[in-house]
């Protein structure tokens, strides 16, 4: 898939790995739902390490736009949420270790809580 990437200089500049904006090509669009740091074999929790729980949801992200037919390139969209946006770092660093350029838009929000006491969760909308 063909992405083009939106940037103006009239905006902040992405301070990440993300694009200000992407314009992707016809096809079809998938909205994947959440995923946190679940083990797929038993359902629980990878760890409570931090970044155990950012990779293996990048993981079980990647085998369900896998499932649909898509790639990492393949997302357009992303959404982080953390429990502890001081922990912000460590998941945009990992991002950017995982992620293929161009960086898909992004968002992060910092939340109260997550189900099963997760501490990052990810959601994507990938166009493939």
């Amino acid at each position: 898939m063909s992405k083009s990437i939106i940037h103006t200089n009239a905006a902040p500049a992405a301070v990440g790995p993300y694009s200000q904006a992407i314009i992707a090509p016809a096809g079809r669009t998938v909205y994947l739902s959440g995923q946190i740091g679940l083990l797929p074999a038993t359902g629980n929790m990878v760890s409570e390490n931090f970044e155990a729980q950012v990779r293996q949801s990048f993981a079980n992200m990647e085998a369900v736009i896998e499932a649909a037919g898509g790639r990492l390139d393949s997302i357009v969209k992303l959404t982080l949420f953390l429990t502890d946006l001081g922990q912000f770092t460590i998941a945009n660093g990992i991002m950017a270790e995982l992620l293929p350029e161009p960086f898909p838009a992004r968002s992060t929000v910092g939340v109260a809580s997550l189900p099963k006491g997760a501490q990052f969760e990810i959601e994507a909308i990938i166009v493939i």
